[in-house]
This record gives structure tokens, sequence and C-alpha cells, in this order.
């Protein structure tokens, strides 16, 4: 049981927990070196740890943390979506019930079952029954309550483009509405410009040296292709016309270069553009510039500039989201506003399941679903449900062992 317990416990430790460990390493090395070096170490160490202007020491210190809720949205009776006898790898005959409208962590040592439940059962049985997909659910009797939802999302860490024409201004939609804005200037509408114009994807208003990429591919046949700013344009992927166009003196080629809190403060008073680059400020992208290469963001900005454009949307309040360890990689403050903006998904009355091992998630959760009690062989089970308090009463389930200390 023991050892069971040390697997749960290193997935299920916090960020914090990693870096104070680390800190205090840092001051154990010290007292093995010798001299001038372990004081420069160990002072470095007391020095990052007090130091005011740094989040990661506030952390640690306790300083700042991640709030558990004061109180927690409660199910609706009847109101819930059920897997009944999963029976798919280690899953014995499981039923369960997801309740909807909140937030629902689904917990577990590692091969405990919750992939399978998730992925291979609830995620391709909802995208079969919504979309006619081809993939084929694993093993299962039914699923009660499809009428409560409408709309399936899956957000995950994968990019949101893979090629210089992609990004953030083009994935949440607010390139669109900037267009617009342009064609509508005088100096548009005396020249006859259409919307087309100010697309890097159209001829006619792009630099058609680079086609509008703003760079120039080299291939390097064994190596990396390499990619070189365009001579003609100088890397602002429009001709000469179009960026004389300008809105309060900025070029279309001068907003994309902007970051998306500069341009809130330009397209202020544009609800059709303000109200798409708030919701990125909202997940904490503000530092993003507007037509930044979709493959230069982290797994953990993609992921937020997905749920960016989900914020963006008017909500029916059926949709169900599902992602699966969404903090992977991600410091202690983008998962406070990763968590900010679940909660307010949930808000608008759409339900979140999330699978996660990270207790600062599980302990804000409405609703977990614990799998176990071991991985493998030893799982497939449910070994509780209900709130984070529920389920740290549960003796048999390592996930409350750990949440009890966070409540």
């Amino acid at each position: 049981m023991a050892a069971a317990r040390s697997t749960v416990g290193r997935p299920a430790a916090t960020a914090t927990a990693t870096a104070a460990a680390a800190a205090g390493r840092a001051k154990r090395i010290g007292k093995r070196v010798s001299g001038e070096y372990r004081t420069k170490l160990v002072e470095f160490a007391d020095r990052f740890l007090n130091d005011s202007d740094s989040i990661t020491a506030q952390y640690i210190q306790h300083k700042k943390e991640i709030a558990v809720p004061k109180k927690r949205r409660e199910a609706v009776k009847g109101h819930s979506l059920s897997i009944i006898g999963a029976n798919e790898h280690n899953l014995q005959n499981v039923s369960v019930e997801f309740p909807l409208g909140l937030l629902i962590c689904v917990t577990g040592v590692s091969g405990s079952g919750k992939s399978t439940l998730i992925h291979d059962i609830m995620h391709k049985a909802l995208m079969k029954h919504f979309f006619k997909s081809k993939p084929r659910p694993g093993e299962f009797k039914e699923i009660k309550g499809l009428d409560n939802i409408d709309k399936l999302i899956t957000i995950d860490q994968s990019a949101i483009g893979k090629t210089p024409r992609s990004n953030p201004a083009t994935y949440a939609g607010v390139f669109g509405p900037i267009r617009e804005l342009f064609v509508q200037l005088p100096e548009a509408k005396i020249r006859g410009y259409k919307a087309g114009r100010f697309s890097f994807n159209v001829k006619g208003g792009r630099c058609e040296v680079c086609e509008g990429d703003g760079v120039k591919k080299i291939e390097m046949h064994f190596l990396s292709d390499v990619y070189v700013t365009c001579d003609e344009c100088k890397g602002r992927r429009y001709n000469r016309e179009t960026l004389e166009v300008k809105y309060k003196g900025y070029s279309i080629s001068e907003v994309l270069k902007m970051t998306v809190n500069e341009c809130c403060k330009v397209f202020e008073n544009i609800p059709a553009i303000y109200n798409k680059l708030s919701t990125l400020q909202d997940v904490g992208l503000g530092y993003v510039h507007l037509g930044q290469n979709a493959t230069t963001l982290s797994g953990g900005e993609a992921q937020r500039v997905k749920l960016a454009k989900e914020l963006s949307k008017r909500s029916t309040g059926k949709t169900l989201y599902l992602l699966d360890e969404p903090t992977t990689g991600l410091h202690f403050e983008d998962i406070s506003q990763l968590l900010i903006v679940l909660h307010r998904l949930v808000d608008s009355g759409n339900t979140v399941v999330v699978i996660e091992h990270n207790l600062d998630v599980i302990k804000t959760a409405d609703h977990i679903i614990d799998l176990g009690p071991e991985g493998g062989n030893g799982g497939g089970e449910i070994v509780a449900t209900g709130t984070p308090e529920d389920i740290a009463k549960v003796e048999r389930s390592h996930t409350g062992h750990f949440l009890k200390s966070m409540l």
C-alpha cells in the first residue's frame, strides 16, 4: 500500500511542493560545497525565496496560493450524463454519473482507468452521437442523458496551427472584424478596397514575394528548414499600397505586431473587436502579439487561445468540455488563470470534465470521480464520488489521502 501511495504522490504533488523541495535541495547542496561557492549558493536560495517581486517565490512561501472555493456548486437532480456498464480494458462493468453544470475532476493513480473511461468510451461515444464519427467507442451498455448536452468540445495543448499564417488573431476570430474595420476607412473606400485586400492569404494586398508570410523558407534538405525575413516587405506581409491605409495611425501590419493589451487600447470603442480581444486578456494572454506565429506559442498558450475562443462565443449552457491534464508544464500563476477560465465556462451553465493529477486543480472541483484503487488489474473501479471533502474521507482513495492536507 505504501508503494502505491508513493506512485500517486508523484503526479499528484503540487508544483509548490516541487519548487520548495528544489529550493531545499539547493541549500543542502550548498552545505556540501566548500568556501565561497557554498556561501553564494545559499545566499542565492535565500534571496530567491525572499524576493517579493518573484511570483514563483510567493507561491513557494505560500504568500500566494490557489484558494479552496468557499462554496461549491451543487448538482441538480436528474440533470446528468450517465455511462452504464463500461467494460473496456480494466474497467469492471463500471457505471458512473456525471452531474452536469459542474467542474468535474476525474482522478486516480496511473493505469486506474481514467483515459479508458473518458477518451475511449465517453469521448468516442459522444463524437459518434454528435458528429457520426467512425472510431468505435470502448465497450459499454448505455449512455443516459444525451438530451442534456448539445455540443462536445475537446481542448488540449496541441498547436492552433502549423504554418506562419496561423496566429491568435485568426484563430480567436478577431482578424475578420479588424479587416472589416479597415475596409470602412475613408482611404480604403476611395481606393475601392474590399476585406480581402487586408488578408495575407489573398492576392492583391499581400506581399507577393513572400505570399503574405513575412518570411521566406529556405529548405536545408538534411536539416530543419530555415525561415528568413522577406527582403521585399521586411516582414510586414503586405505591399506598400495596403500599408498606406491606417486606423489611428496604425497600418494593418502594425496592428498584427501589437500585443493583445496594446490592441485593447486601440480598439476599445469597437465592441466587435474589443470583446474578442478582452477574452484573450482574461485568459492571461495580454502579452502575446496578435499576429504571432502559432508555432511559437507554447502548449499552455495554445490551450488558452482555444479557451478564449470558447469564451467569446454565445453560450448555449449545454456544452460539455473535455480536458486531459491541462496543467501539464504550467506555472502556478498560469494554473490560477486557467482555473478562472474553466470556472467561467461552468458559470455559463456548461460542464467541464478534467482528467487531472494536480491537487491545486482537484481541490477546486465541484465534483470528483476517483478511479482505482490501484493501477492495471488492481484498478478499474469507482473508488469514490463527491466533493473534495467527501473524497478526503474515503480511506481507500489515494487521491483523498493527499487531498486532506489541501482542504
